[in-house]
């Protein structure tokens, strides 16, 4: 793979460390200003391509998959309940539930207790949604993807990293 041939973004920013990240599917440097593209592009050769090449493998693994057709009414109440059962089990209140497109990631959790679902997600089996709200819950006892967090992942869902995988061939599936 030529440097040339490597399709990114570059953002350039009032940040002391340069960063590459993959947002669905696509290269992004952020940069900090003055920083030459070239040469983070140069340095991190092999981790771009080694991410490219397992972007490739989902997307192929990705059209294997189904997606489940099911209203917004059923999915919302299918994440409603997983939420009271969870929130019990964990002994913590949740303040608000939303459902909207996001465009990065399937849900995220609020330091106020708010919830916020991708719509997208209603066409994902039960069992990922599950997943999804657990995990988010789960960020009410540690914050963090740390050793403790995934610990308390892995009581209940055994193989989360599978699962974890399988979300990220769904997403592009639904790109």
């Amino acid at each position: 793979m030529e440097l040339k041939d490597i399709a990114h973004k570059t953002s350039f920013r009032d940040i002391r460390y340069p960063r590459l990240e993959f947002r669905t599917g696509e290269l992004v440097l952020v940069l900090p200003k003055g920083e030459d593209p070239e040469e983070i592009l140069r340095r991190h050769k092999k981790w771009i391509a080694d991410k490219i090449k397992r972007i490739e493998e989902c997307r192929e693994a990705a059209k294997t998959k189904d997606l489940v057709q099911r209203g917004n009414q059923d999915f919302q109440g299918l994440v409603l309940q997983y939420i009271v059962n969870i929130s019990q089990e964990f002994k913590v209140k949740i303040n608000g539930v939303i459902f909207r497109t996001l465009k990065t990631k399937w849900a995220s959790i609020s330091p106020k207790k708010n919830l916020t679902f991708n719509a997208m997600m209603s066409f994902l089996p039960d069992h990922l949604i599950e997943y999804i709200v657990f995990h988010e819950i789960a960020h009410l006892k540690h914050k963090h993807h740390n050793a403790d967090f995934w610990k308390m992942i892995s009581k209940r869902f055994k193989n989360y990293q599978d699962w974890e995988e399988d979300l990220f061939i769904y997403w592009f599936k639904m790109k």
